[in-house]
């Protein structure tokens, strides 16, 4: 009883790592559904164009409640509403590890922090390399994610070959990373700021502040304010998903294991799925390969294959070379390496910033299949890599 209770309630990274396998499949399995169905000619059109169907009787993207604005598509309202409880699961995530994990300390977590911070740095330079003077300079941010779900999932698909302690240190990376995204987002994807619902958003913060200061067990008053914090958010200019950041920074820190766990299925097997059937509902052009050459495709392509394993092996090697930080025990420096290539697999956070760095549709779409494309070739080459790898260490 007290292990099933350490694995389900206490140990959150562990029944992530468990899932990563299943996750990952699902989330493959849901691209490839949303791909054929997008571009089968007796459906194509219904299926595209359903995710961008009006919930409410106007034509606008949003409701308008009073002074108040709410989504008015299904495309919106998962990637407004939905995707902010996903950045409220790792904003915990995140804090949980910072409080008591793999980040609690200087000594665990500058390993994982520093390749984070060159997996994001180097692809977003040679994206802007590819891109600084034309149209598409906005997307700088899409090669700069790792998708924790997808690299964990064929972390685990390799079995034995990725050490245990190597899928910690990724898990680790992923998360720093998703803190990256979601300060960029906050940064440089919002709207024009409105100061009324900013103020309600500081007064949410307050109130929340307050119950956790008179120890107040988290509870209805809690979700009640969170629903508010959100609504404010949305309608104050800021990513509405940030609600979901504001709002995980509250929970108190017994609460957090608990709600990890209990949010776990729901976001990674509904959630996210719903995410990926609506963001890759994309009609292929008849000259795909014509369409996709492109330095949007070609920065994000050489950002995510490229950028992503140099940052993080340079950054890494920086730090293990001066006797900062020292590698996990049973990694070696290919098995890095490796890893970092997986950590190219860029999908849900790099499609979720295509659609916030472009109005055009067609520059969204080009952003989404490079994204898938390179995702896809960073897999590739992470597997063959590791399967290299172990054998040269079990010939040496």
């Amino acid at each position: 009883m007290l292990t099933f209770l350490k694995h389900n309630f206490l140990n959150p990274l562990n029944e992530f790592i468990h899932d990563s396998k299943s996750i990952g499949m699902v989330l493959l399995c849901c691209t490839i559904l949303s791909l054929i169905i997008s571009n089968i000619s007796f459906s194509s059109n219904t299926f595209i164009s359903f995710w961008h169907n009006n919930l409410g009787q106007n034509n606008s993207q949003n409701i308008h409640i009073g002074f108040i604005e709410l989504p008015n598509t299904y495309l919106l309202l998962i990637n407004d509403l939905l995707m902010a409880v996903f950045f409220f699961m790792v904003t915990m995530e995140i804090k949980r590890e910072m409080l008591e994990g793999e980040l609690s300390s200087i000594k665990k977590s500058m390993l994982p922090i520093v390749a984070a911070f060159g997996g994001m740095i180097v692809p977003a330079i040679i994206f802007l390399l590819f891109n600084y003077n034309t149209v598409y300079k906005n997307g700088w941010a899409i090669p700069t994610a790792t998708d924790i779900a997808f690299t964990l999932g064929i972390a685990s698909l390799l079995g034995k070959r990725v050490p245990t302690n190597l899928k910690i240190f990724l898990t680790a990376l992923a998360i720093i990373d998703d803190l990256g995204a979601i300060i960029i987002i906050a940064l440089f994807y919002g709207a024009s700021i409105n100061t009324i619902a900013l103020l309600f958003v500081a007064l949410i913060c307050s109130v929340l502040f307050l119950l956790n200061y008179f120890k107040i067990k988290f509870g209805i008053w809690h979700l009640l304010l969170g629903v508010l914090l959100w609504i404010s958010v949305f309608n104050s200019g800021i990513h509405a998903t940030i609600g979901g950041v504001l709002f995980a920074a509250f929970v108190p820190k017994k609460s957090l294991s608990n709600l990890e766990i209990k949010l776990h299925n729901w976001v990674y097997f509904l959630i996210l799925p719903l995410f990926v059937l609506a963001n890759t509902s994309i009609a292929l052009p008849n000259n795909f390969f014509t369409h996709l050459n492109n330095n949007l495709s070609w920065g994000i392509i050489a950002g995510l294959v490229v950028g992503k394993p140099l940052g993080i092996f340079i950054f890494c090697i920086i730090l293990i070379k001066t006797k900062i930080a020292i590698l996990p025990s049973g990694v070696t420096l290919k098995m890095l390496l490796a890893g970092g290539m997986l950590a190219g697999i860029g999908f849900t956070m790099s499609i979720f910033i295509s659609t916030l760095a472009f109005d055009n549709l067609e520059f969204q779409d080009t952003g989404k299949i490079a994204t898938l494309i390179a995702s896809l070739i960073a897999a590739i080459f992470g597997c063959c890599f590791f399967i290299i790898a172990n054998k040269k260490e079990l010939i040496t």
